[in-house]
């Protein structure tokens, strides 16, 4: 069932003139009513927020009609388009991006000309060469525009980049632009990940299944660090209980994480050159002393790890707005006092082989590597694995997020 999202006043004889609808599906209807004297359609409600605007289709959805004269108008890549009747052009085929243009047979030519090569001006000069009136022309443009299906190409940015990196990287900007609702076709979200930094602790499956999603959708600068053990450690051998002498160990803070070597200097390097990553991600057994230095110096940091056939992205830390890795230990000590000499014999002993398949390090690998994304795209907190964890648990295939709130008796809030 479709149902009418915008009402657009007759722009051919005949009343045949163009208007949007949008495909019915849940969390997405809107009340309409026509706009003053008829002139111009308001959308009362909706539920597409910094989609569709609230008032005045034309006026209100960007900076005004002067920005409009200066876009490069171009269907979002990645939207099919298809008829849905003689007269009505559907555009996007999931319920939950389409939209459909009634009156459309007439000026259907419009749609062939929205490739980013022109400008607004043009599009229209171009509409009319096919019998297309301006007045026609220009409405398709505003109600594709206001539905969000259309984007200012970004030719600037295509042009600054490599011949094969353009091809590569026309996916990104195509899914940026998509699921942000962006108009700028994806230009932004690209800057920024091209801009950015990230530092991957940790080697073996997910390390690389990260670092190479990340330089794959752009990034600008991915380094792994980490050692590779060329024979780990068998963990067949039990290990022995502590003397009475040694209770509690020494690599064992009483507040349930391993205290810090002397001078607090980590193990690894925070980055290079001097330069801090704008993320850091710990695969694996994060090292504490790494993890106190990125809260100590401010850098974002995601964990991901996986053992015991269970996999687990996050948390995502932004050091004094949320938990930290300590805040995690603390709480496990709260629930299980045992937790701090379990970690302390934790350090440097892998499990050999892990148990973790190629499917289970490669979803880790992908959640963790979209969540990054994420942050980047966006430098916002904002995540399912801010003072949170996702967790999949073998043989299970659903995602399940758990709440780790910051621990009172954490000072990561005082960085």
């Amino acid at each position: 069932m479709i149902h009418s999202v915008v009402h657009s006043r007759v722009l051919t004889p005949g009343g045949d003139g163009p208007s949007v609808t949008s495909q019915e599906s849940s969390g997405r209807r809107a009340a309409v009513t026509s706009g003053e004297g008829g002139d111009r359609p308001v959308v009362e409600s909706s539920a597409w927020p910094g989609r569709l605007p609230a008032r005045g289709l034309v006026d209100r959805m960007s900076a005004g009609r002067a920005t409009l004269s200066r876009m490069r108008p171009a269907l979002k890549p990645g939207l099919r388009w298809v008829w849905r009747d003689r007269d009505t052009l559907q555009i996007g085929i999931d319920s939950r991006r389409a939209i459909a243009l009634s009156g459309m047979r007439a000026a259907v030519a419009v749609i062939g000309l929205l490739d980013g090569s022109r400008d607004r001006g043009q599009v229209i000069a171009a509409a009319a060469d096919h019998g297309i009136q301006a007045e026609a022309a220009d409405h398709v443009i505003a109600l594709l525009t206001a539905a969000g299906t259309l984007c200012d190409f970004p030719a600037s940015t295509m042009a600054t980049l490599p011949d094969d990196a353009r091809g590569r990287l026309a996916s990104e900007l195509a899914t940026a632009s998509l699921a942000h609702g962006d108009g700028d076709g994806g230009a932004r979200v690209l800057a920024r990940r091209q801009a950015a930094a990230i530092r991957v602790y940790g080697t073996g499956p997910i390390g690389a299944c990260i670092a190479s999603l990340l330089t794959a959708s752009g990034i600008g600068r991915v380094v792994s660090v980490g050692p590779v053990a060329d024979c780990p450690p068998s963990c067949s051998q039990v290990p022995q209980p502590p003397e009475a002498g040694d209770w509690p160990p020494a690599t064992a803070d009483p507040m349930g994480t391993p205290r810090m070597a002397p001078g607090g200097t980590p193990r690894m390097a925070l980055g290079s050159g001097g330069q801090l990553p704008d993320l850091a991600v710990l695969v694996g057994l994060h090292d504490p002393e790494l993890a106190s230095a990125l809260v100590r110096e401010r850098v974002p940091h995601l964990a991901a790890s996986a053992s015991e056939a269970i996999g687990v992205v996050g948390p995502l830390v932004v050091p004094g707005q949320s938990a930290c890795m300590r805040c995690l230990d603390l709480a496990r000590t709260d629930r299980d006092p045992a937790w701090p000499l379990i970690l302390a014999q934790l350090a440097d002993r892998e499990p050999h082989p892990a148990a973790c398949d190629a499917t289970l390090a490669t979803a880790v690998g992908a959640q963790a590597a979209s969540h990054a994304l994420a942050f980047v795209d966006r430098a916002t907190p904002a995540s399912a694995v801010v003072n949170g964890t996702l967790e999949l648990v073998l043989p299970d295939w659903q995602w399940r997020r758990r709440t780790w709130p910051p621990h009172h008796k954490c000072s990561c809030s005082r960085h």
